[in-house]
């Protein structure tokens, strides 16, 4: 199995829609078998600027992160998916063992 880490930012959008709503849809029809999102506190990213929305009066970006579980290939297929339509953000994966 294989885990995908997908690393946003909550206020971008792809078109007129959400990107992170984007990339759920596009898990959900992909068959994964489930997906959660979170939303960071604080995060930077290459640029080393720290993104700190909880802040009073901050106008910055929220980071936000996606995470996703399946088979190897259903993993594969929907990143590959994904990097078709969407170049952004950074993604990782990693093998892990279900207990």
């Amino acid at each position: 199995m294989i885990q995908a880490q997908i690393y946003i930012d909550k206020d971008e959008l792809k078109g007129t829609k959400p990107l992170h709503q984007f990339i759920m849809q596009l898990l959900i029809d992909n068959g994964i078998a489930g997906a959660t999102s979170f939303v960071g506190h604080s995060g930077f990213g290459r640029h080393h600027r720290l993104k700190q929305p909880a802040q009073q009066f901050s106008f910055d970006e929220t980071p936000m992160l996606i995470v996703f579980i399946d088979e190897d290939k259903k993993v594969k297929v929907a990143l590959t998916e994904l990097r078709k339509q969407y170049r952004g953000g950074f993604i990782v994966t990693h093998i892990v063992e279900q207990w």
